[in-house]
């Protein structure tokens, strides 16, 4: 396939790709009990941005600026990061099962969360998000020693994150468990499934910001992350200095992932399956891959998103859950469609 043919197919990619979060975002706003139509959306948006003057009630621009916009935002950047981290993930480590919690982050942010909530460190002053962002990494800090004294090896660095997940999901059920009541236990156990609700615009800004910044990073390391499919002692010796990209990646993916738990919880199976299923579309060139797996993880959580608020309403699922339930399926999928080219 000609450069020009790959350069085209890779602009209709991302082109659909925005078309399609960008009509999924202004759709999945209109999506709830209250009656808000696509004009509605687009006054408000409008007016807030300041390109006209809001025609519409108080109520129902709040409804539209303060609570399902910053929500739907947060779903497509949380999307996008996850299924971005573990695209970088699988390649880094050469490792298809490898996603954005396999370095303990997500265990970790867990601790953290209900160590705020149950226990109440910092006596109110913390909030639950800085409390999950501070224990991913941490967790995060133990498994690049523990690897280190290992050897540093991408095997090391795999056992060294099951170890430090292990051990934090052991504390974080400790605490539960001890001291925690049963309101309280449904809470945190609400966010450790993954949860949406409560996000605001200093959340979305954030981890836009802090996405913005890792898709640059990785998208400067996609020829190298090619080079790594070859395997760590081919990647040395086409010039790749692989210890330093490692630790770059690996920090660059931590922040990330971590950034996007302390908002959102820990949701599973983005990061697993999105890459998965785009490879197909783009192949394995990662300047093709990364930008493409962002975005269809940022269109994939809007919708899983507005089914965990709507599908049994007016009570709401876990988005960690649908994902898992969505995930598993095509995971199997992927596994099967692997054997058969296989």
């Amino acid at each position: 396939m000609s450069t020009r043919r790959v350069s085209t197919r890779l602009l209709l990619l991302i082109g659909g790709g925005l078309a399609a979060l960008l009509a999924s975002v202004a759709f999945a706003v209109t999506i709830g009990p209250a009656d808000i139509s696509t004009a509605d959306v687009w006054a408000a948006v409008t007016a807030h941005l300041g390109l006209g003057e809001s025609t519409l009630p108080p109520l129902r621009d709040g409804i539209v600026w303060n609570l399902r916009m910053p929500r739907t935002l947060l779903a497509a950047v949380c999307g996008a990061g996850l299924a971005l981290c573990g695209a970088v993930m699988q390649s880094l480590l050469r490792n298809p099962l490898a996603d954005p919690f396999v370095l303990g982050v997500s265990s970790g942010a867990s601790t953290g969360a209900v160590t705020v909530v149950v226990l109440g460190v910092g006596g109110g002053a913390v909030s639950l998000s800085a409390g999950a962002f501070t224990g991913a990494l941490l967790s995060f800090g133990l498994v690049l020693v523990l690897s280190h004294s290992l050897g540093g090896s991408t095997d090391r660095v795999v056992l060294s994150g099951v170890a430090v997940m292990q051990m934090f999901s052991a504390l974080t059920s400790f605490i539960v468990l001890t001291s925690a009541d049963a309101d309280t236990t449904r809470a945190v156990l609400f966010w450790l499934l993954g949860s949406l609700t409560g996000a605001g615009w200093g959340d979305v800004l954030l981890g836009t910001a802090v996405l913005a910044a890792v898709l640059v990073v990785c998208l400067g390391y996609a020829r190298t992350l090619d080079a790594f499919a070859f395997g760590e002692e081919a990647a040395a010796a086409l010039g790749v200095r692989v210890a330093r990209t490692r630790l770059v990646l690996l920090c660059a993916t931590a922040l990330l992932t971590a950034t996007l738990v302390s908002s959102a919880g820990a949701i599973g199976f983005v990061g697993l399956v999105l890459p998965h299923a785009t490879r197909a579309l783009t192949g394995p060139g990662h300047a093709r891959l990364l930008p493409v797996t962002a975005l269809a993880g940022a269109v994939f959580l809007v919708w899983v998103d507005t089914a965990a608020r709507t599908v049994i309403d007016p009570q709401e699922v876990p988005v960690g859950v649908v994902t898992s339930l969505i995930g598993v399926p095509a995971f199997v999928a992927v596994l099967y469609r692997g054997r058969r080219k296989a």
